[in-house]
């Protein structure tokens, strides 16, 4: 199987979500369909019907995260240096509205664009990957084309 690329951080909240998956949310969830099938018959028992349901989607999410944490290769930004690759902090300014925005090129299982985590199979990280600071960049993004030049690249 390909390995999954991710920094540290990512790797560190899925083993904690995965942690906390199997200490607390399978031990509750097993004790409420105990309680549930105490109430009788299960064929009308909402309570059991979606304990079993929850129980179900956490024991699906242990699997994939045990699956992708299996598959991690944990890269150390820290140790990169050069042109625009996995880990690197980008920052662009939009060349059109001169609005600068910053994004760490992260593995998909850690991206939140939200919080400037930019999945490295999104079209902006692909277009960015190999790039140097002042190089201009156009993306082909859902709403349309896109112009960003590269202001400053940082691997911290």
């Amino acid at each position: 199987m390909e390995k999954i690329p991710m920094t540290r951080a990512g790797a560190t909240a899925l083993e904690t979500e995965l942690k906390h998956l199997k200490s607390e949310e399978r031990p509750a969830i097993i004790k409420a369909i105990a309680e549930a099938r105490e109430h009788g018959d299960l064929s009308e028992n909402a309570e059991y019907h979606s304990a079993k349901e929850k129980q179900s989607f956490i024991e699906g999410r242990i699997k994939e995260l045990e699956s992708v944490i299996s598959l991690a290769e944990v890269i150390d930004p820290t140790k990169l240096s050069g042109a625009i690759k996995f880990g690197a902090t980008v920052t662009l300014v939009d060349e059109d509205t001169d609005e600068e925005k910053t994004y760490q090129i992260v593995g998909e299982y850690e991206a939140n664009i939200e919080k400037g985590l930019l999945n490295i199979k999104s079209p902006i990280a692909r277009a960015l990957i190999g790039k140097e600071e002042g190089d201009s960049v156009e993306v082909r993004t859902p709403g349309g084309e896109k112009s960003y030049e590269v202001l400053k690249i940082s691997y911290s």
